[in-house]
């Protein structure tokens, strides 16, 4: 694969469907030690609030999310990338699907866990402005380890900050 393509990968984001099933399980195996099973996936997914999305490229999952609607917040329950299709900046078309959901109205955040052993997913959401708030101790079933809970706060368009002032206003108000 030439650097070019190694850049960015487009892919498609749509909603998850049954017949994905078992490409999203490959990709879950693949990327994690304690994996979730189809029971685990079927159990969230059946909740009126989670909701499945898959990454696909040339009619091959590349990528998945699953997450939760809250009031205020989502919460990212799972994520993943095949492990060959890897940095080719898939999951940030994926995060970025997700981001565009948060409004200063509504939704204001974005809130997940990792595994404190999970580097490369620490950097990652790092570099997409998702913040390490608190460790959570002794967080997951399947073994002692600890987690970050790492947070995304909506910020209202930069380009507000650069709108002329109106000094007059300014010294009015």
């Amino acid at each position: 694969m030439n650097p070019q393509q190694r850049e960015q990968l487009r892919v498609h984001i749509r909603w998850m469907i049954r017949r994905d099933m078992a490409e999203v399980l490959d990709i879950e195996r693949e990327g994690f030690e304690f994996s979730w099973s189809e029971e685990d996936f079927i159990r969230c997914l059946r909740q009126r609030n989670c909701i499945g999305m898959v990454a696909e490229h040339d009619e091959r999952v590349v990528g998945f999310m699953i997450y939760e609607l809250h009031r205020t917040r989502l919460h990212l329950l799972n994520f993943a990338v095949a492990e060959d299709i890897r940095r080719q900046r898939v999951g940030t078309q994926m995060l970025s699907k997700l981001l565009a959901k948060l409004s200063a109205q509504r939704r204001t955040r974005i809130a997940l866990e990792v595994r404190e052993t999970n580097l490369s997913a620490q950097l990652f959401f790092r570099s997409l402005g998702f913040r390490a708030v608190s460790v959570l101790r002794d967080f997951y079933d399947d073994t002692t380890e600890d987690a970050y809970l790492m947070q995304y706060r909506y910020r209202a368009a930069e380009s507000a900050d650069i709108l002329p002032i109106n000094r007059i206003t300014k010294l009015a108000g």
